[in-house]
């Protein structure tokens, strides 16, 4: 049997390896986690508006029922092209035929000091839950020594970054503030909990229309966070962030939204030529250059628009709808070569961008560029967030808690499980530490 090994079971690794089930191959899915995570809701994990569960998925179970389709669990360490071998960490490497690279990125913290020690990325589960979890210590921390609590920014939370990953974070820690005060009887001052949205561009939202970022920008003025645009960061520190025009900004919670990179991952260090942001340089049906029967998808590839249009030249956006796109294709070129048959080009099909900014307020920005927002956008980002989601049980039971939330403010899985320690408290100076 002809052997596919992928690497990566995120959007575009899942995408490859369901195209393949039923398929004369062997096809082993590798992942240092034995889960899929829904990246799109991690905010919703991170400001506790989901459980961890409801937005992860078992890879063992989504290939159960695939003879052809195997899964382990390991961490990649490079790849052996002259023994055409995947090398995995504390076990026996992966031999292949054909290989898919779909290893995603990291975050990009373009060199700024302090960012990757003391900011929180969000770009994996463990991200989302370890921003949850201090995010309530704060809230907690703030309740319990209220004194003092502005001056150390216990309550200022800064998001670095004006996507959509930025706007829809910033938007729900509003949200996760109104509920604390208003459900959950922390006796602070609503009015004293700030949330700056930061970003080095002159707007936010750069993929939509200019209509679209002006609804985004006045919706979150409108629910009191402050927008602080064409301010770059200098430095990020435990207790502040400074600016480049010299501006302190005390704050013990830094969310880093601002750009993610292959660079230092599995994409990035298997010896194959690189493009922008450490992204693998692909041909047209995404085959990795000067590599045989090696592809690679999403995040981890320089993906071409293709196509027929004025962007068929141009590097598609590190999206979901490109690694779900991109993914398949590539299966489908692997089992075109077994044929004997040609490749063909990858053309991605733009199905529009959606972000969310808060209880009915959304915007979807449809391909021909209609944007539909507010209420109607909302209702459009939950449905295809549920088509999407992996797993029959987590549709439901994200659905009945939208539906719940929509109801009821008060719900929300607002619990800490971390095993950090509680703060060491100064008598004089108000509680300290992490």
């Amino acid at each position: 049997m002809h052997r596919v090994v992928v690497v990566g079971a995120g959007f575009g690794g899942l995408s490859a390896a369901r195209a393949l089930i039923g398929k004369q191959v062997e096809v082993t899915v590798v992942d240092q986690r034995n889960f899929h995570t829904f990246q799109p809701l991690l905010y919703e994990v991170a400001t506790a508006g989901l459980d961890s569960g409801d937005v992860a998925y078992p890879i063992r179970v989504i290939f159960g029922k695939a003879d052809n389709v195997t899964f382990r669990m390991a961490t990649v360490t490079g790849v052996d092209w002259d023994r055409r071998e995947v090398l995995v960490a504390d076990s026996q490497a992966l031999p292949f035929d054909s290989l898919i690279v779909a290893s995603g990125a990291t975050a990009r913290f373009f060199g700024i000091p302090g960012a990757s020690e003391h900011s929180f990325p969000l770009y994996t589960l463990t991200d989302a839950r370890r921003l949850r979890d201090h995010i309530l210590r704060r809230l907690e921390d703030v309740d319990a020594h209220p004194e003092g609590a502005a001056a150390r920014g216990a309550l200022t939370f800064v998001v670095v970054g004006g996507g959509p990953t930025g706007v829809e974070v910033a938007g729900a820690l509003a949200e996760l503030l109104d509920v604390a005060v208003r459900h959950d009887g922390f006796r602070f001052n609503r009015s004293a909990g700030r949330i700056i949205l930061v970003d080095a561009l002159d707007r936010l939202l750069t993929p939509f229309r200019e209509s679209a970022a002006e609804y985004a920008a006045g919706t979150l003025a409108g629910r009191g966070i402050e927008i602080r645009l064409g301010q770059s960061v200098k430095s990020v520190r435990a207790d502040a962030v400074e600016l480049e025009d010299g501006s302190v900004i005390p704050t013990r919670t830094v969310v880093w939204a601002g750009g993610v990179t292959v660079e230092g991952t599995v994409a990035g260090g298997i010896d194959a030529p690189t493009g922008p942001n450490g992204r693998l340089l692909v041909d047209h049906d995404l085959a990795v250059r000067d590599h045989d029967d090696v592809w690679a998808v999403g995040d981890a590839a320089a993906v071409l628009w293709g196509g027929a249009g004025p962007e068929a030249d141009t590097v598609c956006p590190q999206v979901a709808q490109v690694a779900i796109q991109s993914g398949g294709h590539a299966a489908r070129q692997v089992l075109a070569r077994l044929d004997g048959r040609p490749t063909t080009p990858f053309a991605y099909k733009d199905k529009g961008i959606m972000a969310t900014i808060g209880r009915r307020a959304a915007i979807t920005q449809f391909r021909s560029g209609r944007v539909v927002r507010g209420t109607l956008g909302w209702l459009a980002w939950l449905a295809l967030h549920l088509v999407y989601l992996v797993g029959f049980r987590n549709k439901i039971v994200v659905f009945i808690n939208w539906s719940w939330r929509y109801l009821s403010w008060g719900s929300g899985p607002r619990i800490i499980v971390s095993e950090e320690t509680a703060p060491v408290v100064d008598e004089d100076d108000g509680p300290v530490g992490p």
